[in-house]
């Protein structure tokens, strides 16, 4: 396994990465520093992670999606309550009981 970089190289390789020039690829950038372009997108992603979220930036979409989940589940459970009643109470009228 090849010895691993310094987190200074690292650091340096994302920020030059971060502020690149419209137009310029990662995948050049990455071959400019000797690394490949899946190392440069793994640095990236960490570094992002380490920063934590942006300025601004809304509530995590991974905890907005799981508290729309727990709301549709609990509406189907009531859905499927009134419907079972609805079907009870619809038998339950039937002429002849």
């Amino acid at each position: 396994m090849p010895k691993p970089y310094p987190q200074e190289f690292r650091d340096d390789v994302v920020r030059v990465a971060r502020n690149r020039e419209p137009g310029q690829r990662l995948k050049q950038i990455a071959a400019d520093f000797g690394i490949s372009e899946s190392c440069l997108t793994n640095w990236m992603r960490a570094a992002d992670l380490a920063d934590g979220p942006a300025p601004g930036a809304a509530a995590s979409p991974d905890g907005d999606t799981r508290e729309l989940k727990k709301r549709i589940r609990l509406l189907e459970q009531e859905n499927e309550v009134l419907r079972r009643a609805a079907a009870y109470l619809s038998q339950a009228n039937l002429p002849g009981k």
